[in-house]
């Protein structure tokens, strides 16, 4: 079987708690991300082949990280070693990662100061059949966003099919270009792709009915999703399959639209949530693990929504769930 390759920066994440913990305690929770690398990390759990591409500077740190990632049956062979520095984000303990309270110190690191050209994309992609990336990536700056559209065209070219979480941070686009600007061009390459209909609409212009859950029934949530996917795969003929999530106060539950067909996972409770960091890479990798399976829709979108539910039950930014975990959530 040939490997899933996942494309984007490794983060660091810092979660110190507040009201002056992290000053008095002398110390803050440290944990290892990115959200190409969770999707990498929960894939090589679930025994997918997988191979990890990002930069990292000649250091220690790199030289432990990579070491953790071997341990963990993650291809590091295409990570390339360059640039000064490794991205950081701060996220204080309990709050979410959209929250205004995120600090974003990612300027000038290995990964953002790749260029077109630096990686040799046929080399990369000699042994994989799937390529992953998020929107995160290209909202970095204009030379990663060309580097994004570089790698699409290697991997269409080589027949790879490819996904993208629509992941939309409005702190990160600061370079001059609307996302859709941007967007509007690496998503005729895409034939899978994960979001909500909040995030089509910021990244894509695909426009959304209201602007947040509130008072919106699960009927009207679905119809929105429903509507949102096909405008999607009419502008962007190559998509095959499109899933939203719905992450909502006390429920989550998702709609996957492949081809023709409308399938809608059951509906999860989220009265124990203890972290929502990475549930939509664990929902992303998720959608990757039974499509590469070809297993049928509503195992897909169950498996995918109860993965990411039980990634809420986590510390940490990547899984430690087992298949068997995940399937008893959405068996029981």
């Amino acid at each position: 079987m040939k490997k899933i390759f996942c494309f984007g920066e490794l983060l660091l994440r810092i979660s110190p708690e507040l009201q002056r913990q992290w000053i008095h305690e002398l110390k803050a929770a440290f944990f290892l991300g990115g959200s190409e690398l969770n999707v990498a990390t929960a894939l090589a759990k679930w025994n997918l082949p997988t191979k990890y591409c990002t930069a990292l500077p000649d250091n220690f740190l790199t030289k432990e990280i990579i070491d953790e990632l071997k341990e963990k049956n993650i291809d590091t062979s295409s990570i390339l070693i360059s640039g000064n520095r490794i991205g950081i984000y701060y996220l204080p303990q309990g709050l979410d990662l959209k929250n205004i309270a995120v600090i974003y110190d990612r300027a000038h690191s290995s990964f953002a100061e790749l260029k077109p050209g630096i990686i040799n994309w046929d080399e990369a992609f000699k042994d994989c059949d799937w390529f992953h990336f998020s929107a995160i990536n290209p909202a970095l700056n204009e030379n990663i966003a060309l580097v994004c559209k570089e790698a699409l065209q290697a991997a269409s070219a080589k027949g790879l099919t490819i996904s993208i979480d629509l992941n939309f941070r409005a702190q990160l686009w600061k370079y001059g270009k609307r996302p859709v600007e941007v967007m509007s061009e690496l998503l005729p390459y895409c034939n899978v792709v994960m979001g909500n209909i909040w995030a089509a609409e910021q990244l894509l212009d695909i426009p959304c009915p209201f602007k947040n859950s509130e008072e919106k029934s699960r009927d009207e949530l679905i119809t929105a999703a429903q509507n949102s996917m096909k405008h999607l795969q009419q502008a962007y003929p190559k998509t095959t399959t499109v899933a939203h999530t719905f992450r909502l106060q006390q429920t989550y539950f998702s709609v996957l639209h492949e081809r023709d067909f409308i399938t809608v996972s059951k509906e999860f409770s989220l009265q124990k949530t203890i972290n929502k960091v990475g549930s939509g890479d664990c929902f992303m990798a998720g959608l990757i693990y039974g499509l590469s399976h070809q297993h049928q829709p509503q195992e897909i979108i169950d498996f995918a929504s109860a993965a990411a539910v039980g990634k809420m039950l986590e510390q940490g930014d990547g899984t430690n769930q087992t298949i068997s975990s995940i399937k008893n959530n959405f068996t029981a």
